[in-house]
């Protein structure tokens, strides 16, 4: 009930950290859910077939190999693996740093390589950094950070 509320009953646009909260909303009739974690080879397969049964199920990749393990499984039936990269901007649990030379070419090999297969949704970071502080305006630092990191990197 809560997800609906937060989604104007529309059931689309949820961000959820496991497949177990990704399979609850699916039978729950939302059809747009972002796997916010980077898809791990042992885990593919419960993505595919939630990729197949979805109107959006979008995933995130933060390496080449991430990349390679989605095209080498390429979805049936004229589908695509709906992509965010996972930028890493200060909380070191996944994702590649914005400033690393590989992540632009990362996100290159995403948005150029084989949009038939794998199509390059957006960068995505989160902010997980900031469990730890202490009060608001640490939180928003971080947030400053982060979004100015981002914004570089999409400008770039």
């Amino acid at each position: 009930e809560g997800a609906e509320l937060a989604t104007g009953g529309t059931r689309r646009g949820i961000v959820v950290s496991t497949l177990a909260e990704a399979r609850f909303f699916a039978a729950g009739g939302f059809d747009d859910i972002l796997y916010a974690f980077p898809v791990p080879r042992w885990r593919l397969a419960e993505c595919s077939e939630l990729a197949q049964r979805l109107q959006q199920f979008q995933v995130l990749l933060d390496s080449p190999q991430g990349l390679e393990l989605l095209l080498q499984n390429p979805l049936p039936g004229g589908k695509r693996w709906l992509v965010w990269l996972k930028l890493d901007c200060g909380n070191g649990r996944a994702g590649i740093r914005p400033t690393d030379p590989e992540a632009l070419a990362l996100a290159r090999a995403i948005a150029e390589g084989s949009p038939e297969l794998v199509t390059l949704v957006g960068v995505y970071a989160h902010c997980g950094n900031t469990y730890g502080c202490r009060d608001i305006a640490a939180i928003q630092a971080i947030a400053r950070d982060t979004t100015a990191a981002v914004l570089e990197f999409v400008t770039a």
